[in-house]
């Protein structure tokens, strides 16, 4: 049988480039932050084509000091020769056209991510400059564009052994609100791609910084979930892994349970990351709620219940990835956030839900792990049902369906509100008469915090600490909350500058990336920064906010007559002082809550308030030399 080949031939073209500089959101998101790193993935995603071919094995992405970048594999390399009809060399068509590309022929790419080959092309016309060397036939090719347009030729510029693609490009500085990429942004991606594609090694590196990562995961979506496990206690030791092909289609499952009572399930399709999920993920937690409960009705293990699991209750404590790859992925929206091939979700359901029953049968001790949990979980949703029911009775019974500590703001219009979530009734009373009361509601916070790490739902819901913050913001809780319900736009955390102050600002972190997600995501909450010190040097005063910028001024304008006051908690600020240095938006410092990295943030989570002592040791161990000392 004759192998195919990767000519020129195998390059369709579908549409021109015209409107990319015109409207780049269209086809990269925005032209802030996630634009620009967007033109890095689309270069990467075409050397991920190649591996999916079984011709790469390793991608290398550098950021450069000039402010460019570099994306390098060792593939095929794109083809060099002409066109036959656009009368160009192939390379130049790849990229300066819209959907151009090997993807759109069947016999060089079965299966392709990027944007159905807008990516490279997009990136071009973005950049200025951009070079393309390529590695093929023995020789080194290269073409230099400016906003997508030709500058050069394709050149021969040497000789060389080696096969593959480099290219070089600088974001276009009259398009993109930033130009500097984040080491850690794109760290997040290209871990993905290495757990999603065993086999490849891809290295980024940062001249600016000299950080290196090499991500090579040889044990591919196994490795993955032992990743998102590897600070948690596991049920069992080795992950269930599910692979097969049906209908053209690559499909992978890999499931492990864990102590916890959250549900991490992330799911790909053709190696992009399904947000909103689609057909495969409903056919995966179909199947698993189905075989589940089928080893329950088998081994009788309800007769004496009062409560079947449900598929959340069957979910808690899971973390499961969920990967497929096909030839003609149908996705809903531009954003491709949710899959929507029909026949996927079937052809998933069915043959996860015969591979869990063979597990099962074959690991009993394991399959009674996980149907307990699960009945476990059904109680506990079952005392959640009932807190909910007295939450909303006792709600309703209260002033203004309100807690009674809330002092809220006059207007009613939740994308003009803030509220302060205060530690401690003294800083509370201050904020309440330094506030605008017109749109800055205060909810003062006592006592010790539950740590809703080790909290299921049902002890949440009943904690006396944790139920005025959900009736204040109004939105509901787990499952059932509802952004769109938020009484406030922002929720500001605001504790004291001290070691208890930062705990009760994790605790509070740590509920509300378990519980009310969406106001992380959505970019709800913030983390107010009071003042350590006040400087008054005659009627001159000055608000410091760390011991450096203290010694700082001192310094400069001399310690004879300057009085240092170190404020050990905002209960010794009085209420003009929280105005002007903590509540007016004219001069607060507000901290935005953003996550860059959800599976990053669900590890450090795990390690800051887990039951796992040693890693969180470790944690503080490595990064107690970044501790500030206040004297």
């Amino acid at each position: 049988m004759t192998k195919p080949t990767y000519t020129a031939k195998n390059i369709k073209v579908l549409k021109g480039l015209e409107a990319v500089r015109k409207r780049p959101a269209m086809y990269i998101g925005g032209t802030s932050e996630r634009g620009l790193h967007h033109l890095v993935y689309e270069v990467v995603d075409n050397s991920i084509d190649e591996a999916l071919a079984g011709h790469c094995n390793k991608i290398t992405v550098i950021i450069h000091d000039n402010g460019s970048i570099s994306v390098e594999d060792n593939g095929r390399g794109i083809p060099v020769e002409m066109h036959k009809t656009e009368k160009v060399p192939a390379l130049q068509v790849v990229m300066t056209v819209l959907h151009a590309g090997g993807k759109f022929d069947d016999k060089s790419y079965k299966v392709s991510g990027g944007l159905h080959g807008v990516g490279v092309s997009v990136t071009n016309a973005l950049s200025d400059p951009c070079e393309v060397e390529v590695y093929r036939g023995g020789k080194v090719y290269r073409q230099i564009y400016s906003k997508g347009i030709p500058q050069t030729g394709v050149d021969v510029i040497g000789r060389t052994r080696k096969t593959g693609t480099k290219t070089i490009f600088t974001p276009d500085a009259t398009i993109f609100e930033t130009l500097d990429f984040n080491f850690d942004y794109l760290s997040v991606r290209l871990r993905e791609l290495a757990f999603l594609n065993k086999g490849i090694a891809i290295i980024l590196k940062d001249e600016k910084t000299n950080k290196r990562h090499k991500f090579e995961y040889e044990g591919g979506i196994i490795s993955f979930v032992e990743f998102l496990n590897e600070n948690k206690k596991v049920l069992f030791e080795e992950p269930i892994h599910i692979f097969g092909t049906r209908n053209g289609m690559e499909f992978e499952v890999s499931i492990q349970y864990n102590e916890g009572y959250q549900e991490t399930i992330y799911s790909f399709a053709n190696n992009i990351h399904t947000i909103e999920g689609g057909t495969h993920l409903i056919g995966f937690k179909s199947a698993l709620t189905r075989a589940v409960n089928a080893y329950i009705k088998s081994t009788n293990l309800l007769k004496n219940e009062k409560v079947s699991p449900g598929g959340s209750d069957i979910r808690e404590g899971v973390t499961a990835i969920v990967s497929v790859k096909l030839g003609e992925p149908q996705f809903e929206g531009q954003t491709k956030t949710k899959l929507q091939n029909s026949d996927v979700e079937g052809i998933i359901n069915s043959i996860v839900y015969e591979k869990l029953m063979e597990f099962f049968e074959e690991h009993p001790a394991e399959a009674k792990h996980i149907s307990m949990k699960a009945i476990l979980g059904a109680r506990s949703r079952d005392a959640a049902r009932k807190a909910r029911e007295l939450t909303r009775r006792k709600s309703v019974l209260e002033s203004g369906s309100l807690p009674g500590k809330l002092a809220d703001c006059s207007i009613q219009d939740p994308s003009q509100t803030e509220i302060f979530l205060v530690e401690g009734d003294s800083a509370g009373g201050s904020a309440k008469m330094g506030r605008d009361r017109t749109f800055q509601a205060i909810l003062p916070l006592w006592g010790k915090m539950l740590n809703t790490e080790k909290a299921r739902i049902d002890k949440v819901l009943n904690n006396d600490k944790i139920q005025p913050i959900i009736l204040a913001l109004g939105a509901g809780i787990g499952e059932e909350f509802d952004v769109s319900k938020l009484r406030y736009n922002k929720i500001v955390i605001m504790s004291d500058a001290d070691v208890d102050g930062q705990h009760i600002a994790t605790l509070l972190l740590t509920f509300f990336f378990r519980y009310m997600r969406p106001l992380v995501d959505y970019g709800h909450v913030y983390i107010a920064r009071p003042p350590l010190f006040l400087l008054r040097q005659g009627k001159t005063k000055k608000y410091v906010y760390s011991i450096e910028e203290r010694d700082e001024f001192l310094k400069k304008m001399g310690s004879k007559g300057i009085h240092v006051q170190r404020y050990k908690g905002l209960g010794e600020m009085n209420a003009d002082q929280l105005w002007e240095t903590t509540l007016d938006p004219e001069k607060r410092i507000l901290t935005a809550v953003k996550i860059d990295d959800a599976i990053e943030a669900d590890r450090m989570f795990t390690i800051l308030m887990g039951d796992d002592v040693a890693p969180r040791r470790e944690f503080i161990e490595r990064n107690a030399q970044y501790i500030e000392v206040s004297v």
